[in-house]
C-alpha cells in the first residue's frame, strides 16, 4: 500500500478535510520531505489546472497524483448528477468528465463523491439511480479510454441518501455495464454507517479502488477511536495495493496532521 495525503485549490472549502492549503508547490515539498508516495487534489475545476507545472512539481519531490476530486463542481456550482433539472446533470457530467481528462493527463483517477447528490422532490430514488448509474457508465469508459479506472464514494447518511455503505455499492456496481468502476473506500464514512468495517472491505474485495485514511473524528489515523489494524489486515487479505489517502481535517495544523498521518501509515504496513 501507498501513501498520499491530500491538498485543496479551493479557497471557499476552508475549513473542510483537507491537509494543504497553500497550494501545490508547498503541498509538494512537504509531502515529500515527509516521504509520502503522492498528492491528493481537490481542485475548483478541470481548467484551473497547469498540468505541465503539476507533472515538474510531484516528479521533483518525487510524488505521484493519486486522485482528483469532483467536489468543486457541487461546492462551487451546486452541480449533481440526480438534480431535478436536465441541465444541471448535463452540465455535472461535463464538469466530471473534464476532470476524468484531466486526471488521467496526471495518471491518475477522479472522484465522484458530493456530486452524486441524492434523491428528493419529485425525484424518486430510483430515478435518481437510474441517472447516476448512467452517469458512471460514461465515466468508467471515458476513464477506460484513458487506461484509467474511476472512482465512485459511498458517504455517509447526512451527506446523500444514495449508497451510504460500501458493501452496498460494491453489489450494485457489480450490476453495472462498465467494469471500470471502483469503490472509493472512506474510513470516516465507513465509521458512521459500518457495523465492521474490515468485513465491509471484505464484501467489496477487489471493487476497493482507494481508501480515504480517516479516523472516526476525522482527524488523522491516530487521533479517534478506529481499531485500524484489523482494517490494513483487511485491505492486505483482499489484495489492496492502492493508495491510503488522508482525507482529513488538518488539525492541529497541516503539518501536525501530515506528520501524524505518515507516522501511523509507517506502523500499520510495516511488516513483521
Amino acid at each position: 500500500m501507498k501513501s498520499a495525503i491530500t491538498v485543496s485549490l479551493v479557497p471557499e472549502a476552508r475549513g473542510g478535510p483537507f491537509v494543504f492549503w497553500d497550494g501545490l508547490a508547498d503541498a509538494s515539498e512537504q509531502a515529500g520531505e515527509l516521504g509520502f508516495d503522492a498528492i491528493e487534489i481537490f481542485p475548483p475545476a478541470a481548467d484551473a489546472l497547469d498540468l505541465a507545472t503539476i507533472r515538474a512539481l510531484v516528479a521533483q519531490h518525487g510524488l505521484s497524483v493519486a486522485a482528483l476530486g469532483t467536489g468543486g463542481g457541487w461546492l462551487l456550482r451546486k452541480l449533481t448528477l440526480t438534480s431535478s433539472d436536465p441541465a444541471t446533470r448535463k452540465h455535472a457530467r461535463e464538469f466530471v468528465g473534464d476532470l476524468i481528462d484531466a486526471a488521467a493527463e496526471l495518471g491518475a483517477p477522479a472522484i465522484l463523491g458530493s456530486m452524486q447528490g441524492r434523491w428528493e422532490g419529485d425525484v424518486t430514488r430510483e430515478q435518481a439511480l437510474g441517472w447516476l448509474g448512467e452517469a458512471l457508465e460514461e465515466f468508467g469508459d471515458r476513464a477506460a479510454a484513458h487506461g484509467r479506472i474511476f472512482l465512485y464514494e459511498p458517504l455517509n447518511r447526512y451527506e446523500t441518501n444514495l449508497f451510504n455503505r460500501v458493501p452496498d455499492a460494491a453489489a450494485w456496481l457489480r450490476t453495472r455495464l462498465t467494469p471500470h468502476i471502483r469503490v472509493l473506500a472512506d474510513l470516516f464514512h465507513m465509521n458512521i454507517e459500518e457495523t465492521d468495517i474490515a468485513g465491509a472491505l471484505r464484501e467489496a474485495g477487489a471493487l476497493v479502488g482507494h481508501v480515504h485514511f480517516a479516523d472516526s473524528n476525522r482527524r488523522a489515523i491516530g487521533c479517534g477511536h478506529t481499531d485500524t489494524r484489523p482494517i490494513i489486515a483487511a485491505l492486505r487479505e483482499i489484495g489492496y495495493a492502492g493508495y491510503l489517502s488522508a482525507e482529513i481535517l488538518p488539525l492541529p495544523d497541516s503539518a501536525g496532521a501530515a506528520a501524524q498521518t505518515i507516522a501511523s501509515f509507517r506502523e500499520l504496513t510495516a511488516r513483521a
